[in-house]
């Protein structure tokens, strides 16, 4: 049977408040650090012109049926005609992101700071709460939860009686670290916003590849099947027409 606890009001203001305040604190000091650390780079020609090339092609796709079809031909083999087309990308010209990467000495030296930069502090910040919080009982989801979350919500308490609603203060600090996005967003504006998944996912990666991108958006306009819609808005209009005369 689990037991009900009851939190001392002084864990709550400080255990839970001051945690929470310093993960938003070191979050919006990490985004200026990192900003400042950050390397002008001059955009490549090339890449932003492909980076158009696609967002136009995704536009064509995406209004294809607005347009006749003998003009959504015509665009058709403009962007993806295997001689000149804009999405078409011969073989021997793909560049691989990796390679590219470690060619360019000012992209890894970037990687390398955004990565330092989220990793020392929050190194730094583990300690700090495995030093001087680890054990606390912090809070309670006013919910009820199953035992699969125990391990998540109650991290560094090995007590199977208490409820799985209650939370430790490691796991606190944790979901703070990975759920704090939307705040972010509305301090740092949602394209500045610092979202810990996103680095961790992007420390696997090595960029981006447009020739992948190219590839995948010209087999997708490939496989459009044209539908002009003109037709039948006259017939809804005709219809509409007749409603209203009769």
């Amino acid at each position: 049977m689990a037991e009900d606890l009851v939190l001392d009001t002084a864990i709550r203001d400080w255990v839970l408040i001051p945690l929470s305040v310093v993960m938003v604190l070191i979050g919006i000091l990490r985004y200026f650090v990192s900003k400042l650390m950050r390397s002008f780079q001059v955009p490549d020609h090339k890449i932003v012109k492909e980076g158009q090339v696609i967002v136009r092609a995704r536009n064509l796709r995406a209004s294809a049926n607005f347009i006749p079809p003998k003009s959504f031909r015509s665009r058709r083999v403009y962007f993806s005609n295997e001689e000149n087309g804009l999405l078409f990308v011969p073989k021997g010209q793909a560049q691989n992101a990796q390679a590219q990467m470690f060619s360019d000495p000012n992209m890894a030296m970037d990687m390398m700071k955004k990565n330092l930069s989220m990793i020392i502090p929050q190194t730094l910040t583990f300690a700090w709460v495995n030093f001087f919080f680890s054990g606390f009982v912090a809070a309670k989801i006013p919910f009820p939860l199953t035992q699969r979350f125990r391990s998540m919500l109650q991290n560094g308490i090995d007590l199977s009686t208490v409820d799985v609603s209650y939370v430790s203060s490691r796991s606190w600090y944790f979901l703070n670290l990975f759920g704090l996005r939307g705040l972010f967003s509305l301090i740092l504006g949602e394209e500045n916003a610092t979202d810990d998944t996103q680095r961790m996912m992007q420390m696997s990666g090595f960029g981006f590849d447009p020739s992948k991108s190219l590839g995948a958006e010209k087999d997708g306009l490939d496989i459009v099947q044209h539908e002009w819609a003109l037709p039948k808005f006259e017939h809804r209009a005709e219809a509409v027409l007749k409603k209203i005369v009769s």
